[in-house]
């Protein structure tokens, strides 16, 4: 996903290493899969791509969504219980 939105011009490669950076020297002693992840999230806030709520509300849904999905199906947003049809 960072490949594909640096390649559409949406940050670059520095801007991606500073808050790749800045992740994995914060406190927390997060995975680095899980800093990676916080990285992207804060970048694309940081660029008015999207909105921290927006951010937090599709994990949200991303999580229902698993816990409904039966074991060795594919997660998909559509079956977030919560979803509006």
């Amino acid at each position: 996903m960072v490949v594909a939105l640096h390649e559409r011009g949406l940050f670059s490669w520095n801007q991606w290493a500073d808050a790749l950076s800045t992740q994995v020297k914060g406190p927390g002693g997060e995975s680095y899969y899980a800093a990676w992840i916080a990285a992207l999230e804060s970048l694309l806030v940081s660029l008015n791509v999207t909105a921290t709520t927006e951010v937090d509300a599709l994990t949200e849904a991303w999580q229902r969504a698993a816990h409904a999905t039966p074991h060795g199906q594919p997660i998909l947003l559509e079956n977030d219980p919560a979803r509006s049809t």
